[in-house]
């Protein structure tokens, strides 16, 4: 049986309940990573995340197979302001940004991460930006790993505390 293939495209608002209900349960599966009874609303926040395209510049990514499966998601922000982080990152300028990357237990090792990241910097680099700024945890490593081979690099200062985790932030020069 040959593997899926996948395009990515915009989160359709039927398609919102599912993707939210994908990043509840990637999320709440990494290892040392904060569970839903230690951190409701960020996890309220997942399970509402076509919430984001309301805000202006934001969109839901998602990475749809051929058989209308979908195999992951990410938020792409146009301006930082409305990235929603702690830290100082909603304050970077001539930026884009992306968060809450999620790909799908039974998509794995397909490729999709890189393919939403890739689609990230093609949208920053299409509206001139100059860089990409990102966030990871400790709990990450796979993404952490792949952010690194595409060429983000550590910046602490984006770093920042989300109650007892804390949060590395990384920017990609364009």
């Amino acid at each position: 049986m040959s593997q899926p293939h996948y395009i990515i495209r915009n989160a359709k608002p039927s398609e919102f309940s599912a993707i939210g209900k994908l990043m509840v349960q990637v999320y709440s599966q990494l290892d040392s990573f904060p569970k839903e009874d230690e951190q409701p609303a960020y996890y309220s926040m997942l399970y509402n995340i076509g919430e984001f395209t309301n805000k202006p510049e934001t969109e839901l990514l998602v990475a749809v197979a051929d058989d209308g499966k979908i195999g992951g998601a990410v938020v792409y922000f146009g301006n930082m302001q409305y990235y929603g982080s702690g830290g100082t990152a909603t304050q970077e300028q001539n930026a884009a940004g992306f968060r809450l990357l999620a790909v799908s237990p039974e998509a794995r090792g397909l490729g999709i991460g890189k393919m939403l990241t890739l689609e990230c910097i093609r949208k920053a680099k299409q509206s001139n930006l100059s860089q990409v700024i990102i966030h990871s945890t400790k709990a990450m490593q796979t993404a952490w790993a792949m952010y690194e081979r595409l060429g983000f690099k550590r910046s602490e200062d984006l770093d920042f505390m989300q109650q007892e985790l804390p949060v590395y932030g990384f920017r990609l020069k364009l």
